[in-house]
């Protein structure tokens, strides 16, 4: 295991300034949604929810998470890449994190609630996330 570059402050700082709201790709399918007219059908971080949703269509019963790719542990190149410090911890956070999300979307679906979960990665072709939420929304 390599020893940290950073000393715990620095870490801790970069730690915090890790955002869980208001993400580049949140606001990417944020401004899609917009771009096909949904822009005041939804509501933004739900706490009422399980998992606490992106977005909530609440006339529709649609839900839309936008998840990171390596905090979600994703099948594609940023997702799969494991770190090779402290790499029990990373694994077993993701694979929490992962286990939660099966678990939210179940209870969602139980509850009679559409959920879609848009990855970090599918937010880099415009055209086919727009595609993506027309379907989903229509």
């Amino acid at each position: 295991m390599r020893a940290d570059v950073f000393d715990p402050a620095k870490r801790s700082a970069i730690m915090r300034a890790v955002k869980s709201r208001d993400t580049a790709p949140e606001l990417k399918v944020r401004a899609s949604v917009r771009e096909l007219g949904y822009a005041r059908r939804y509501r933004l971080n739900n706490t009422s929810l399980p998992g606490k949703p992106d977005l909530v269509f609440g006339a529709m019963r649609k839900i839309i998470f936008v998840h990171g790719c390596f905090w979600h542990g994703h099948d594609c190149k940023r997702g799969a890449r494991q770190p090779k410090d402290n790499a029990a911890y990373w694994r077993t956070k993701i694979e929490r994190n992962v286990t939660r999300d099966r678990a939210t979307l179940k209870a969602l679906r139980a509850d009679d609630w559409s959920p879609l979960v848009i990855w970090e990665c599918e937010t880099r072709d415009g055209a086919a996330l727009a595609r993506n939420l027309a379907k989903f929304l229509r």
